[in-house]
This record gives C-alpha cells, sequence and structure tokens, in this order.
C-alpha cells in the first residue's frame, strides 16, 4: 500500500445487498495480500457494538430521531478512534458497511428534517468522509421483502415499512448526484456480477495510491 490507506463506505436501503457485497470484497482484496479491514455501523469497536444493540433493537419508537443521531455520532466517534483511523494510518483499505450518510439518510432525512444537526454534529466529532462510496441501489419493495426475510433480533429500521425505505432510497440517490464520492450500483443482477464491478471499481481507486508508494 502506499503512504495512506483508502477508506470505503457501502451504502444503501435495508435488504441491497451491500452486506454481501463487502465481505465478498474483502475475501477478494485479501487474496491479493493486502491489509483490508472489514468493519459496519453502527459498531466496529468494542463500544460503538453495544451501542448497536440499542439502537437497531426494540420497538420502532423507542427513540426519537434526535437522540438516534446522538448515540450514532458516539458510536461512530469510538469506531473512529479505535478502527477507522488506525488501519488507514497503517495504510490499509477499510471496508466500512454504512457510515455517515446512513445517519444522514435514516435520521437526518427520513424521519424529519434533521440534516442540518446530523452534518453539524459530524462536522464536530468526525471530521472525515470515505474517499470511495459504493450505493448498492434497488427497489425498495425488493429491498424489504430480502431483509424481512432474514428476519433477526435488529429489525428496527426494516419494521418501518415500505414508505420509510422508499424515502431512504430517494435520499441516498440524491446523495450519490451531490457527491463525486458516489459510484451507484444496481443492485438487481446476480452476486457475482456485481462482486466484479465492485472489485473493478475499488482497484481503480487503489491505483493512485499504489504510484505512491
Amino acid at each position: 500500500m502506499g503512504v495512506s490507506g483508502l477508506f470505503i463506505s457501502f451504502e444503501g436501503i435495508d435488504g441491497s445487498g451491500k452486506s454481501t457485497q463487502a465481505r465478498r470484497l474483502h475475501e477478494a482484496l485479501t487474496a491479493q495480500g493486502r491489509d483490508v479491514v472489514l468493519t459496519r455501523e453502527p459498531g466496529g469497536s468494542p463500544g460503538a457494538e453495544e451501542i448497536r444493540r440499542l439502537v437497531l433493537e426494540g420497538e420502532t419508537d423507542r427513540w426519537s430521531a434526535e437522540t438516534e443521531i446522538l448515540l450514532f455520532t458516539a458510536a461512530r466517534r469510538d469506531h473512529l478512534e479505535k478502527t477507522i483511523r488506525p488501519a488507514l494510518a497503517r495504510g490499509a483499505v477499510v471496508i466500512c458497511d454504512r457510515f455517515a450518510d446512513s445517519t444522514r439518510i435514516f435520521q437526518g432525512i427520513t424521519r424529519g428534517d434533521l440534516s442540518q444537526t446530523v452534518d453539524q454534529l459530524h462536522d464536530l466529532m468526525i471530521g472525515i468522509e470515505p474517499d470511495l462510496t459504493l450505493l448498492f441501489d434497488l427497489a425498495p419493495e425488493a429491498g424489504l421483502a430480502r431483509a424481512t426475510a432474514r428476519k433477526g433480533h435488529e429489525m428496527r429500521f426494516e419494521d418501518m415499512g415500505l414508505a420509510f425505505q422508499t424515502r431512504a432510497r430517494a435520499g441516498f440517490l440524491d446523495l450519490a448526484k451531490r457527491f463525486p464520492r458516489y459510484r451507484v450500483i444496481d443492485g438487481d443482477r446476480s452476486q457475482e456480477i456485481i462482486a466484479a464491478e465492485v472489485l473493478q471499481l475499488v482497484e481503480t481507486a487503489l491505483l493512485p495510491r499504489a504510484g505512491a508508494r
């Protein structure tokens, strides 16, 4: 690796396939002999994993959107300190299943107009964005069907229903238009075809860093 690592976030609505593709990318890059860290949000550090249980389990009305923003930001700060920054400092590729854009969508716009609050907290406590964001785009009906089929304990946001997922998809697509770091990937294809596209995009992003050795 070069003098700095590569920070990649995977985003999308629930059931979009991003977690599966994050694991596949981790396996592919590890097989190339690269230093790769696969992590997730909320979570990715012991303290953040404790907060994950608070926000992803329980009744849909357990927390207000404002409280969730504070919880997610606290988890993200710990994750950043304990996992992301140390990995990037040693030149690793960090693959993160969700990052700040998920908070911008799920708390910032889908449950009210709290975008300014999210951005202010992010600037104050986090202060970094991914180098590359891969958005796995899928029809909300298809994503929700996938997500509910794997029903487990962490279903609080899925239980908010189709209208919530529809607003989330629109929000993510809007972010993709605003930020050049985004690449939109059609999630309604085979896992193998998607994985090949993901690997190509990431290898392209890694080329400038290879030249910085």
